[in-house]
């Protein structure tokens, strides 16, 4: 058996790798959305219950528009997880973010268009409120234990996640830059709206690997450029998990955990059966269901 998780890590396989990550377990979890990127590794850190889960399967085999986004969500939901912290590299479209800084986003551009947005489909109707898609409160913890590692951060940026798997033209780039947005990715959505869909907290700690192409005088954006710096920041990024998970209320409620309900639209003589077994865990408090 396994305590409720107080925080769920998403992110490289390397970063449940803690030295002081006691009481390892790995648990294999099926949802209806298939099965998750990677087996979920339950440990303890401070004596707190924390669980990771490789986003792009354990050795990088998923590209960003195969990751099983909805099956990642839905398990770590069904383990009754509440809060998700996401881990993931990001390209800076400011001159101020540099590589090796972390930024927190409160703001998403979904640019994407070849994946599953929604655990919602046809015979069950909802539409959620997106207008802050992350969670502030959770956020605000991020914050504090980042500016305790004494880590270069920006609160509060425009991240824009693309299809991938290819990187930017510099004819793109430029536009996002006109765009308003601060920095790109290629993962944030749809996992941000999908957690919201669960009522689940959810912020992301990005990490500036490069300038995507749009700055001349540096060399365009490569993956040996991103692994490099998120090697180097590794040891910090467990760092900040260490302490955001000291600093988080168990007791604590946000409005994230209620996103649900006045979302359902279609009435509930209607639902189709299959769809209604599919979501029953997100959507059952709201239909009298046990």
């Amino acid at each position: 058996m396994y305590e409720t998780p107080a925080l769920a890590v998403i992110g490289g396989s390397g970063l449940y790798n803690f030295n002081d990550l006691k009481d390892i377990k790995k648990i294999e979890v099926d949802t209806p959305f298939g099965k998750p990127s990677s087996p979920i590794t339950i440990g303890k850190l401070h004596d707190r219950p924390v669980a990771f889960l490789a986003r792009h399967g354990i050795g990088h085999i998923y590209p960003p528009s195969e990751v099983p986004y909805r099956a990642n969500i839905y398990a770590l939901k069904s383990l009754g997880v509440r809060r998700i912290v996401s881990v993931s590299a990001c390209g800076s479209l400011r001159e101020s973010y540099a590589p090796g800084h972390i930024v927190i986003p409160n703001q998403v551009f979904d640019f994407t268009h070849q994946r599953k947005r929604s655990f919602f489909e046809t015979g069950l109707v909802a539409h959620i409120s997106a207008a802050d898609p992350f969670c502030e409160a959770l956020s605000d913890v991020l914050e504090t234990a980042t500016k305790e590692s004494g880590a270069t951060y920006h609160r509060g940026a425009n991240l824009i996640t693309i299809e991938g798997p290819r990187f930017s033209t510099k004819g793109e780039s430029n536009l996002y830059r006109l765009w308003g947005i601060d920095i790109i990715g290629m993962t944030a959505s749809p996992e941000v709206f999908l957690t919201r869909e669960a009522e689940m907290c959810y912020t992301t700690m990005a990490h500036v690997t490069d300038y995507d192409v749009w700055r001349s005088s540096q060399e365009p954006v490569s993956v040996e450029m991103i692994i490099q710096t998120l090697n180097a920041n590794l040891n910090l990024a467990q760092t900040i998990i260490k302490n955001m998970v000291t600093k988080i209320d168990l007791d604590s409620h946000c409005g994230c955990e209620e996103s649900l309900k006045d979302a359902l639209l279609t009435n509930q003589e209607h639902i189709d059966p299959t769809m209604l077994e599919k979501s029953s865990l997100l959507v059952k408090k709201y239909l009298g269901q046990p």
